[in-house]
């Protein structure tokens, strides 16, 4: 009977995001149309350290958390802001904000909603590729522990290097953002923070402006030594609505490994971009 309950809770939440798409999808064909110059911001969009003001709204969902088949809904929010600092170098702010709500994500753990733990990106890059083709940025990453409750941050601030190198080739986007972070003060009570984030992606963007993007989002904790592995599949389309550039987005996540209170099976994801280009 339990079973059958937390079954019936995950297809309600599946309908609830299936209508959201729905809602998206004639959003962009009553209001939205392709330019001449979607391809270009789209191919932007798939460069995290473009020269171009992004705001993303992206919605997340997993299940298979713990003993107890918890889940969890989460929205980033994640804008990134290019900023001119010589003739020779832009200073990349890559912010994500998590707003989430989860439910028996730890065992018999009950409903949690609030903010998450803000993870702050700094990245200095040159304005033009290398000779080679190759485009990089390099900064520090900070952790500031702005969870509202303990279930959905670390407790700790937290601080590292990190890094981004990618190449574009005609439609194609290949490139690795990386970080690590180690935790340098909070709540002696709570797990030290020793984690490497590992994306690798490719992109490849149409001439209509359509994408398809295969990455994954590794975390291996070194602390309790282990691996989350999501791979993520998703297609997007560059549009304006109005005169407003917007990227709409949806895909579907499979978690190869996970920790034993962590995700498991297939998770998906939705987002909307709003784009400012200078």
């Amino acid at each position: 009977m339990n079973r059958l309950i937390v079954f019936s809770r995950r297809m309600t939440h599946g309908i609830r995001m299936s209508a959201l798409a729905g809602v998206m999808a004639a959003t962009a064909a009553v209001s939205g149309h392709a330019d001449d110059g979607a391809e270009d911001l789209a191919k932007k969009l798939a460069n995290p350290i473009a020269d171009l003001i992004s705001v993303p709204f992206q919605f997340n969902y997993d299940s298979g958390y713990g003993s107890d088949d918890g889940w969890k809904g989460f929205v980033n929010v994640q804008p990134v802001v290019p900023i001119t600092i010589s003739p020779e170098w832009n200073l990349i702010s890559r912010t994500i904000l998590p707003i989430a709500v989860q439910d028996d994500v730890a065992g018999p753990s009950g409903r949690q909603s609030g903010l998450g733990d803000v993870t702050q990106s700094l990245f200095f890059s040159p304005k033009k590729p290398t000779s080679g083709g190759l485009i990089w940025g390099v900064g520090p990453v900070l952790l500031l522990p702005t969870a509202t409750d303990t279930l959905l941050g670390s407790g700790k601030w937290g601080l590292g290097p990190t890094g981004v190198v990618l190449k574009q080739s005609g439609a194609w986007t290949v490139g690795m953002l990386a970080n690590h972070v180690w935790s340098v003060a909070g709540s002696d009570s709570r797990a030290d923070v020793d984690a490497t984030f590992l994306q690798p992606f490719v992109s490849y963007t149409t001439k209509d402006a359509w994408s398809f993007t295969l990455d994954t989002e590794s975390t291996y904790n070194w602390t309790g030594e282990e691996w989350s592995v999501p791979f993520n599949f998703t297609v997007a389309k560059l549009m304006r609505i109005g005169k407003l550039p917007v990227s709409l987005q949806g895909g579907l996540r499979y978690w190869a490994d996970s920790p034993a209170s962590g995700p498991d099976g297939v998770g998906v994801r939705f987002a909307v971009v709003f784009l400012f280009p200078k």
